[in-house]
């Protein structure tokens, strides 16, 4: 049975790899595209490499009023974009909002999905989590859910490649010439994910997250998400790394591995990669982890959100090996 699909935000880099991803999905139908900057092209015009059965599909102007009949709408807009737009889609209509509007809203479910399908299976209004949170918050879910962290003493280090930002990225910081050879740190102590990451933590844990630093810093590449994560606890190294391969199981995108991992190994996947090093005698963890930011970062968990609220098998369309070298 084929599920209509619609994205809009196609003109940006989560809505591109979002279209990606369904052009190849065994289930779903791309039916409906809308972007500004590419509203009235075709998306064979923005996408050359788009496939043949969907180049003549038409960019429409963004209307959340005037949509065609569809079971699920991806949305990739920029944080403030899609809270008023989104509540005038029809209940009948599921929606996956890869933006930030909605995270932890009443009536959305935040889709965690490698930590909570359970609670994403059958809902209709999930909110993606951010880049950021998808790396850290998977990485620390084994050590909170055990107790061999404390949840109110951990300490972020993330580096992020340039397409997290968007297209265009929205000043100068984002241009070849600024970014680089170059590193920088932004967003200090004040960072739009924060929120989300210190909620779940709290979830997590069933304690206090008030002492969180988190610090992410822009990297010249163009995919990947790595965060260093600091937490105080008395566990081994083989504590930790056993923990997480309990705790992930049965999940089918998470790899837990012995040595640090690296941005290229998830890239163009839905992997998230997680290891683990820990010294008791200084009471410190070092937990690691990386994804794909327009992967587990965005547009490859909306689909695996997607799949888990159609009741399709969670690896639909998501099961392709990361692009390498």
């Amino acid at each position: 049975m084929s599920i209509r699909v619609g994205i809009v935000g196609i003109s940006g880099f989560g809505g591109g790899e979002a279209l990606r991803l369904i052009a190849s999905h065994p289930s779903f139908e791309l039916v409906y595209a809308a972007g500004e900057s590419s509203a009235g092209s075709r998306l064979v015009e923005r996408f050359p490499g788009v496939p043949h059965k969907l180049a003549g599909l038409v960019i429409e102007a963004w209307n959340p009023d005037a949509l065609p009949p569809m079971d699920i709408l991806f949305a990739s807009l920029p944080t403030g974009a899609s809270a008023e737009a989104l509540a005038r889609i029809p209940e009948g209509v599921k929606i996956v909002d890869i933006g930030g509007d909605h995270r932890y809203a009443d009536g959305w479910v935040y889709g965690l999905a490698d930590v909570w399908p359970d609670r994403i299976r059958g809902k209709s209004r999930i909110a993606n989590p951010g880049c950021f949170p998808a790396a850290t918050l998977n990485t620390l879910a084994p050590l909170l859910a055990n107790g061999l962290i404390e949840p109110g003493n951990i300490v972020i280090d993330a580096k992020t490649g340039i397409s997290g930002a968007g297209r265009g990225g929205g000043d100068s910081r984002f241009g070849y010439a600024e970014s680089n050879e170059n590193l920088q740190p932004y967003g200090l102590l004040q960072h739009v994910h924060m929120p989300e990451m210190a909620t779940t933590i709290e979830q997590l844990s069933g304690g206090s997250a008030e002492g969180l630093i988190f610090t992410p810093h822009l990297v010249p590449m163009t995919r990947g998400v790595l965060v260093t994560i600091y937490g105080r606890g008395k566990a081994t190294t083989e504590q930790c790394l056993n923990a997480a391969r309990d705790y992930y199981a049965d999940r089918p995108f998470m790899r837990v591995t012995d040595r640090p991992p690296q941005t290229k190994w998830a890239t163009g996947s839905n992997l998230c990669f997680v290891s683990y090093a820990a010294d008791p005698a200084r009471d410190l963890v070092i937990a690691m982890g990386v994804v794909d930011n327009l992967g587990k970062g965005a547009a490859g968990h909306a689909v695996q959100n997607a799949n888990l609220i159609c009741g399709l098998p969670e690896t639909a369309g998501l099961d392709s090996a990361p692009v390498w070298p």
